[in-house]
């Protein structure tokens, strides 16, 4: 299936020298892929000459003459923007033009924007953020990541319909499981919330496995793990926090002496297939699920290689029609019900 995909080249702490090299590596492995690259005219032109890359039929460039800067109000850019490279990329988008969406932006705009532009799916009250995270078994799906501070035991249940139809989609899983972020194990366990969408989520037909704790996320005991916004970015920014702190203590101790400089060079190659497993822009990309389009949520500080796997989550999406499938088990789910 060949699928188009719009790039905010303008987005992240690195623009387009960044999202422009991304995209044309990305164009050169995949032959039935195609890009619209949204940006500043000249900003553009400047990286495509220094790389040399024609426009054409699988390249194209559309204007845009505004950028969101990363730390501006969601509302302002919304609002003031309308011909930012942000917006024209999910305008193209929600008119057909672009399979899918990529940026490296800010986020709180980005939903903003595309929540605003795209719609919600039909019986999705909420977007939520997911991404990937490697466990001992893999990797894992995590939602919400910071969209919904405040949940309701029906939103949780959304999420986990959604995500269970993403995975399924997307990694050829029947029936992913589904796990709910909580205190403990126990049904007891966990606030009102919790327990009433541990009730929904247990009658849903989804593959629901009960609850998980947060050592469950990278032991990779779910496919899925479900949580609100606000516990979801605390585990996140605490797991991108303890990463930091192991690879710096890593390596001050190999810098204690000559001996363990001698050890280092010894544990090198081990050192380096550790730091392949766990390099976190393997894992870069975070869909905002939900959206009657398909939307890809960059790292801002994400480099080339990093965005490359971005613009292939967006692309994987779009082939697996995640979109429908979603549509279509939300659905199944109100026809039951009424």
């Amino acid at each position: 299936m060949e699928v188009t995909v719009a790039i905010d080249c303008m987005g992240g702490d690195h623009g387009a020298h960044v999202t422009v090299s991304a995209a044309l590596d990305y164009l050169a492995r995949d032959p039935q892929t195609s890009f619209i690259l949204v940006g500043k005219p000249k900003a553009l032109e400047d990286e495509l000459g220094r790389t040399h890359a024609p426009t054409g039929a699988r390249l194209k460039v559309r204007p845009a003459t505004e950028i969101v800067t990363m730390d501006e109000p969601p509302a302002l850019a919304l609002r003031a923007k309308k011909d930012s490279s942000m917006r024209v990329a999910i305008d193209l988008v929600k008119s057909g033009e672009a399979n899918a969406c990529v940026s490296a932006g800010n986020t709180g705009a980005l939903m903003a924007i595309s929540r605003f532009v795209l719609k919600t799916l039909p019986g999705i009250d909420r977007p939520a953020i997911a991404s990937i995270l490697p466990t001992l078994k893999g990797h894992t799906y995590v939602l919400d990541l910071g969209a919904n501070v405040d949940c309701s035991a029906e939103h949780l249940l959304q999420f986990g319909i959604m995500a269970s139809e993403l995975v399924a989609s997307v990694e050829h899983k029947d029936r992913p499981s589904v796990g709910l972020l909580n205190v403990g194990e126990e049904d007891i366990k966990g606030n009102e919330v919790v327990k009433r969408a541990a009730e929904l989520l247990r009658a849903s037909g989804l593959n629901f496995y009960g609850n998980v704790e947060g050592d469950d996320i990278y032991q990779g005991t779910t496919d899925i793990v479900v949580c609100d916004g606000f516990v979801g970015n605390v585990a996140l920014k605490t797991s991108e926090g303890l990463a930091q702190l192991l690879s710096t203590y890593l390596r001050e101790e190999f810098k204690r002496s000559v001996f363990t400089r001698l050890a280092g060079l010894v544990a090198l190659p081990v050192i380096n297939a550790f730091k392949r497993r766990i390099d976190h822009r393997r894992y870069n990309g975070a869909t905002l699920l939900g959206l009657r389009g398909i939307v890809i949520k960059s790292h801002g500080s994400a480099d080339v290689f990093a965005f490359g796997f971005a613009i292939e989550r967006a692309v994987e999406e779009a082939r697996s029609g995640v979109l429908a499938h979603i549509t279509e088990r939300m659905s199944s789910i109100e026809k039951s019900a009424a």
